[in-house]
């Protein structure tokens, strides 16, 4: 998500962690658990992980899943197959800031029919991503909270793991995010923590930066202002590159000084780990030559780590770089490189 120029320094540029993807319809969201799917993605074959291992849900319409209906259909068989790779994966929905209730009620409804958990992900505080890619967010503190009252009222009693606001606390850090706002945002998020993390199945991961930006001790502190010790958990290495065992180390040494908090790590596109050529300031965006990570898993291979996830879209661009749509688009062309073998 973020650029490095080394482990010690804070880099000067980051990804957007962000995707604001559409979210889809509630009449063409459900799946089924026996796997007879519905919707207008139907038509690719998705259904669900194993349950045992993957108890998260497969959207069956996704944006992926649609390009594989639609390579199968133009004959691309070969390309639709790699796309398949990305589409049978559950992937974060991420909440846009229209109709955040309908959203988080479609998304928790279909799978809860499916029998799985909705990964969502919220990603709309004010003053966002410093007016890079994502930049935005809510207009104020007020249009804030409402954003996520509307979430925990479209989750209510029904099964989910929310990814809470990717970069943050990070900018809080780097000084990226102006002085006379961090006030304002650690209110906000401590907030949107206790919000949350009162519904009675969902558990909430408060973003935690990635092994490439810094050191631990220069976050821990301000995670705890921001309220982690109140939530299940945090989360690393959002919309990034960096590899499973270096992720795992980083949360561990973060989990140490935040009480033993357990963390969540994206693995969706760090299977060849970060990119190390061109323009150290944009080797975050749509980085050339990634591959997929480790599928999504509540078994993994440390117990403080509860999940791998793929948070970030694998498929969606960064932002307009490296001939890129905006971010949050469908990049057709990146989408096969991440899925190749």
């Amino acid at each position: 998500m973020y650029g490095s120029r080394g482990a010690a320094t804070l880099s000067t540029r980051r990804t957007s962690a962000a995707v604001l993807g559409a979210a889809l319809l509630l009449a063409g969201c459900s799946s089924s658990g026996d796997g007879e799917d519905k919707g207008r993605g139907a038509g690719a074959g998705i259904t669900q992980q194993p349950k045992e291992t993957d108890p998260f849900w497969v959207n069956p319409d996704g944006t992926a899943a649609r390009q594989v209906a639609s390579l199968a259909e133009a004959g691309k068989k070969d390309e639709a197959e790699r796309i398949r790779r990305i589409a049978q994966q559950p992937t974060g929905e991420w909440i846009s800031p229209e109709n955040p209730e309908e959203q988080a009620r479609g998304f928790t409804e279909a799978a809860d029919e499916a029998g799985r958990t909705a990964l969502l992900v919220l990603y709309n505080i004010p003053h966002r991503d410093c007016g890079q890619y994502s930049g935005g967010g809510a207009a104020d503190g007020d249009a804030y909270r409402e954003f996520v009252e509307g979430v925990a009222k479209g989750i209510g009693d029904r099964s989910a793991t929310v990814v809470l606001e990717p970069d943050a606390v990070l900018h809080l850090v780097d000084g990226c995010t102006p002085e006379q706002f961090h006030e304002e945002r650690y209110a906000l998020l401590n907030e949107a923590v206790g919000k949350l993390t009162v519904l009675k199945n969902t558990k909430v991961y408060l973003d935690a930066g990635n092994a490439g930006w810094g050191h631990p001790d220069q976050i821990f502190d301000p995670l705890k202002r921001a309220g982690v010790e109140r939530a299940d958990g945090f989360a690393v290495n959002v919309s990034n590159f960096y590899p499973t065992d270096q992720s795992t180390a980083y949360g561990k040494q973060l989990s140490a000084k935040v009480g033993g908090k357990p963390f969540v790590i994206d693995t969706s596109r760090n299977g060849n780990g970060p990119y190390t050529g061109g323009d150290p300031d944009e080797r975050w965006c749509n980085p050339p030559g990634r591959a997929l990570g480790e599928t999504p898993t509540t078994k993994t291979s440390d117990p403080l780590v509860d999940a791998y996830l793929w948070v970030k879209r694998p498929g969606e661009s960064d932002g307009e770089c490296k001939g890129g749509p905006k971010a949050g688009e469908w990049y057709p062309e990146y989408a096969l490189q991440l899925a190749q073998e």
